[in-house]
């Protein structure tokens, strides 16, 4: 690792000007950063720590949306989004170990936008909003490709607010050893249709199931997934699993999705 500045701003305004100046990078749970840093595959100049504001940590429920702070904890959103979203509780219970839950935030996941991590299956299929201090951003236009998101140089995720729909499940087939997502299905019932997301699978990253999602709006039910297949087209294949074998597990995780969910 090489050296590097720390900056620990305690509020939002802080950190953007901070992150301002060249070489310097943000740091939520440092759950992938810190490593890529160890292994000397990112060198930035200054870190600046977003854990000290206050602002950006807790999670809120009101008015048919739950709100999760940028800094929030995995952790803190499985214990504290319980009552109020359920799946994104749960989903949020089964990242990594508690070592990671305990340090990774939600914003620095969305962020980083790993083609196996949980949040952005969540985010996409619930019709999340990702507000910056700069602006707010749809989940539908925020991803944009492995790795990749609309995100500008130095724009700080500060909250995720999320449409909390009338049914949701999360089904997750896991590697045991790192617990990511071989294949992840977030299944989102809303009163305007369904929404499927899929991590973990993709090439792309994260992307929304519309052939299941058109089945589900017609009936709700796993057998209207029956015959549905999706392609393999664009599918990671690794030591892990063929292409094939992760697009014959989004059918399967799909309707144990919508099986949860009913």
């Amino acid at each position: 690792m090489h050296n590097f500045e720390f900056v620990k701003p305690g509020s939002v305004a802080e950190a953007a000007e901070a992150l301002a100046h060249e070489d310097a990078q943000a740091l939520g749970g440092g759950q992938t950063l810190i490593p890529t840093m160890k292994q000397r595959l990112n060198a930035p100049e200054t870190l600046v720590s977003l854990t000290g504001i206050a602002e950006m940590k807790g999670v809120n429920a009101s008015g048919g949306t739950l709100t999760v702070g940028g800094a929030t904890t995995h952790g803190t959103v499985a214990a504290e989004a319980a009552s109020a979203y359920p799946a994104l509780a749960a989903l949020a219970g089964k990242i990594g170990d508690p070592a990671v839950r305990n340090r990774g935030t939600i914003g620095g996941s969305l962020a980083n936008n790993d083609p196996a991590a949980c949040y952005p299956a969540a985010a996409l299929a619930s019709g999340a909003t990702i507000t910056t201090n700069t602006r707010d951003i749809a989940a539908d236009d925020f991803f944009e490709g492995m790795f990749t998101t609309a995100l500008n140089e130095g724009e700080i995720i500060t909250s995720v607010s999320f449409p909390i729909p009338e049914k949701a499940s999360y089904q997750k087939f896991e590697q045991p050893a790192s617990r990511f997502s071989l294949v992840g299905v977030f299944l989102a019932k809303h009163a305007n249709g369904v929404r499927v997301a899929v991590t973990g699978a993709s090439n792309d990253g994260v992307f929304r199931w519309t052939e299941a999602e058109e089945a589900l709006n017609a009936t709700f039910s796993p057998e209207a997934l029956d015959g549905l297949s999706a392609s393999a087209d664009e599918m990671i294949s690794d030591l892990h699993g063929t292409a094939e074998y992760r697009a014959h597990l989004i059918g399967v995780m799909t309707k144990r999705a919508v099986a949860a969910a009913s």
